[in-house]
């Protein structure tokens, strides 16, 4: 019981804390296989937690902060495929307000 009271307090902390490399990781994680795998599209879990993600984006600095982390934890996976990341947004239907790519700034 305490385990799962210990889950609950960190993951609303998470909610008011800045966004993470870390945080956007382990969420962006389940996505690998639609990636580097080709698979058509995003497995439910990628688009469920990315959507929780971008319901907890409060501001611009956010959604760069995310961008920022999603283009570094690509350039990481061999075979980590640019069209892909650009697709993710519409694939689980996520409103970002501009493209995704790696040459977004």
């Amino acid at each position: 019981m305490f385990i799962i009271l210990s889950l609950v307090y960190c993951f609303a902390q998470l909610r008011n804390a800045e966004v993470t490399c870390v945080t956007v990781d382990m969420r962006a994680a389940s996505c690998i296989t639609f990636d580097t795998e080709k698979v058509s599209t995003p497995p439910a879990t990628c688009c469920a937690l990315l959507q929780e993600l971008a319901r907890g984006v409060k501001t611009l600095n956010d959604k760069k902060a995310i961008c920022r982390c999603l283009k570094a934890g690509v350039k990481k996976f061999v075979g980590a495929q640019e069209g892909f990341l650009s697709q993710i947004p519409n694939a689980c239907k996520i409103e970002v307000g501009f493209p995704v790519s790696i040459n977004t700034d």
